[in-house]
């Protein structure tokens, strides 16, 4: 069975994406941390993000780059956290989240967030993108 992220790239299942390319996609998580969280998903389905080909690592950790820059641009934090978790979906996933201290990574500070305010969140990202020249933020 295909994974909810599997899911989600094919449009069988809603998502709110803020970059589109062959080998990757970013969506707002459902459940933020923090206002702008969003997720760096490589389009194959890799269950551990050490089975990831270095290659494809490369690419979403670049891909992670330049959606960080659009954090940074919209939210103003500190720092934009990455972190692999890998325990919720078995579909290797990067969370990026606006962080101004260590604690803003705590799981449990995540909370359900409606459509709307995700489908608002990845327009100002996928705005600030556009702007800075990133042509795959061009995807809603």
């Amino acid at each position: 069975m295909a994974s909810i992220f599997t899911q989600i790239i094919k449009g069988d299942l809603p998502g709110h994406f803020v970059w589109r390319d062959d080998r990757a996609v970013a969506i707002m998580t459902i459940s933020p941390i923090k206002p702008g969280h969003c997720l760096v998903i490589p389009v194959r389905e890799v269950d551990h993000w050490d089975d990831v080909p270095a290659d494809l690592a490369a690419h979403l950790m670049q891909v992670a780059q330049k959606i960080a820059k659009g954090l940074k641009s919209v939210y103003s934090p500190k720092r934009v956290g990455v972190m692999v978790a890998g325990l919720e979906v078995p579909h290797t996933h990067m969370h990026l989240i606006p962080v101004d201290a260590l604690a803003d990574f705590d799981f449990s500070l995540q909370q359900p967030a409606e459509a709307e305010q995700l489908a608002a969140e990845a327009v100002k990202i996928r705005t600030a993108l556009v702007r800075m020249g990133f042509s795959e933020a061009d995807c809603g």
